[in-house]
């Protein structure tokens, strides 16, 4: 028995012969630093990648070109025209418009809500970037909740999987399958086409919905939704401060008084019947009654201050907060956020707005000591205090998306007829031969059809031009070219040999299916900390080399790879899940119980179903 395991140690631990076993080592340390840094998410993934071609061409390992040829090709211009597309389609206000037929097609019922909203959530994510999807129905549901009295925890989470589900169904439905055909065109392999994946991409959204509906559903726990201030934690810390006669507090700006020492923010000004905000032009006055906002023990520091009474605790919640003229709400920040990436202090909200940022809701934790020097990202949940006029003036100004309400963008029916007219077109341009060629008629290439769809959607004014490269997810764009140079490295320094021996060593005497199987879940594991374009771009060699020694399909071995970075739902770390984490109130080990399960099935699913419609054996 031992000496039956001694191939698979010698194929695990065994260089290359040869001066450049040291570069399958550093390759495999670069990936190694790459992968606890995307699972930390202490620096952004484009930082990420930069930091790993950088040594790659400082040792010689890639020569500048090849580190930089990922960011030109078809798969990076076919991704920016997309999102340009799907731009256009949320300016016209055609996404708005679908949000809104879920709301009147769910009904009250929770099982009718979560099947009417995956479904459509499915279909339009088939066609663009479920992240996009995810953010532009994630308002919607939650209004809808709120509405029909359905739990938002009980459908949020349902709505981001059926957006990842939704992208296996269509070449275009996901970066990363954009991303693997252009590896296939790169090697010389056989490109996909627009349809190829729909029939397993269908099979895999039924299945899913199916799940979800029936068992993912009963696992998620109805998350109190009753009170904004309980929910951010924020009950405990709010208190009144009375300025009584002789205070130093009086004649001091409100913005920046004494109280700022004690790490104490007001939140609301009370004087007689009159209720203020606190600006720079609001000055302190004796018998002001404060809303303020600080810790605890600060709170039993403020009694000893002279000139200053703290009235007896009461309970303080969402009344207390609101006005005649202002009140509280909550908003998402998005990808196309302006403030995505941005401290509060950068924003100004304050001072541009006259609002206030009560507090960050993220991961779970919510955030309400020293936020204004707190980075936002995508997914977090401001709330926010101010007037409604100025709440809407800034919801339109930053890009963020309003939870408590839904005030659609206008529909532009003549624009909106067109820009859908422009990527139905752009879909049929690339899958039906409608182009002269040398070799008789011939499909557009994606990366041609979709970028003239998406010039003329900015030439008749569907989007400017300026909302269009918002729209573009950049970071995502330089997360696959970058990666899409370290899979070249991969393979030019023979890591990719290296690796693919290992996993045969392994799995190999068991058959090319459990070999497949093997990178399958190599793929799952690996997109719980990278991003899933990351992942499959990082597997892919490997398993091609591996598929090519065993005389295998290779085509076969490079679609697990391809879907299984599509169907993982174990953690939050996928950026449509993290737009519903903070909504939803979803704590970890939520995604962790019903996830597990979805992506155990749907596993079970596509392992059956790949060699099916692409046979293992050439």
């Amino acid at each position: 028995m031992i000496h039956g395991f001694s191939p698979i140690f010698a194929a695990i631990f065994a260089l290359p012969a040869g001066a450049d076993g040291w570069k399958i080592v550093f390759v495999l340390a670069l990936l190694a630093v790459a992968v606890v840094l995307f699972a930390m998410e202490k620096v952004t993934v484009d930082i990420i990648t930069f930091c790993v071609l950088i040594p790659l061409i400082l040792t010689g390992i890639l020569k500048p070109e090849q580190a930089y040829s990922g960011f030109s090709s078809e798969a990076v211009i076919s991704l920016a025209a997309i999102f340009v597309i799907s731009g256009a389609l949320t300016a016209t206000g055609v996404l708005d418009l679908v949000g809104t037929r879920i709301m009147k097609l769910g009904g009250g019922s929770e099982a009718r809500t979560i099947f009417t909203l995956m479904l459509i959530a499915c279909g339009v994510s088939a066609v663009m970037n479920n992240t996009t999807v995810t953010a532009m129905f994630a308002p919607a549901t939650v209004v809808l909740a709120r509405r029909t009295g359905i739990n938002p925890s009980k459908i949020l989470m349902p709505l981001a999987f059926a957006s990842i589900l939704g992208g296996t169904t269509t070449l275009i439905g996901t970066s990363t399958n954009i991303a693997v055909n252009q590896y296939f065109k790169d090697h010389k392999m056989t490109e996909l086409r627009m349809f190829e994946i729909t029939p397993i991409g269908l099979t895999i959204c039924f299945v899913g919905i199916l799940y979800m509906m029936f068992i993912g559903r009963k696992q998620l726990v109805a998350r109190a939704d009753d009170s904004l201030t309980a929910n951010y934690g924020i009950r405990e810390y709010l208190s009144e401060i009375i300025i009584m006669p002789g205070s130093p507090l009086i004649g001091q700006r409100s913005y920046d008084c004494d109280l700022s020492i004690l790490e104490f923010r007001i939140l609301k000004i009370i004087r007689g019947t009159e209720q203020l905000l606190p600006d720079s032009r609001v000055v302190l006055e004796e018998r002001d009654v404060l809303l303020v906002e600080g810790k605890v023990e600060n709170l039993m520091k403020v009694k000893r201050i002279e000139g200053i009474e703290i009235k007896a605790e009461s309970k303080l919640g969402d009344l207390a907060l609101k006005g005649a003229k202002f009140r509280i709400a909550e908003m998402l920040v998005t990808l196309q956020s302006e403030v995505n990436g941005r401290t509060l202090r950068e924003a100004d909200f304050r001072a541009k707005y006259g609002i206030t940022v009560l507090a960050i809701y993220r991961h779970g934790t919510s955030l309400v000591e020293r936020i204004g020097e707190v980075p936002l990202r995508s997914g977090d949940v401001l709330l926010l205090q101010g007037p409604d006029e100025a709440i809407t003036n800034a919801r339109e100004k930053f890009g963020l998306s309003l939870l408590d309400e839904v005030k659609p963008t206008t529909y532009n029916p003549k624009l909106g007829l067109r820009t859908v007219g422009l990527f139905l077109a752009a879909i049929v341009a690339s899958t039906i031969p409608c182009v002269p060629g040398a070799n008789g008629w011939s499909s557009l290439p994606v990366s041609v059809a979709f970028l003239i769809a998406a010039v003329l959607a900015v030439s008749i004014r569907a989007i400017s031009v300026e909302k269009a490269y918002e729209f573009v997810d950049w970071k995502l764009i330089i997360l696959i070219g970058g990666m899409t140079a370290f899979g070249k490295a991969m393979t030019t320094t023979q890591t990719a040999d290296f690796l693919a021996n290992a996993v045969i060593g392994l799995t190999g005497w068991m058959g090319p299916w459990f070999v497949m199987a093997g990178f399958f879940f190599l793929t799952v594991l690996l997109t719980q900390p990278m991003s899933n374009a990351a992942a499959a771009l990082v597997v892919l060699p490997v398993a091609i080399k591996a598929a090519e020694q065993l005389g295998a399909n290779q085509h076969s071995f490079a679609m697990a790879v391809m879907l299984a970075a599509s169907v993982s739902f174990i953690t939050p770390f996928e950026p449509s899940c993290l737009l519903v984490y903070a909504p939803g109130k979803y704590r970890f080990r939520d995604f962790v119980k019903v996830g597990s399960g979805l992506t155990a099935v749907l596993s079970i699913v596509m392992l059956i179903l790949i060699p099916l419609i692409w046979p293992l054996m050439k």
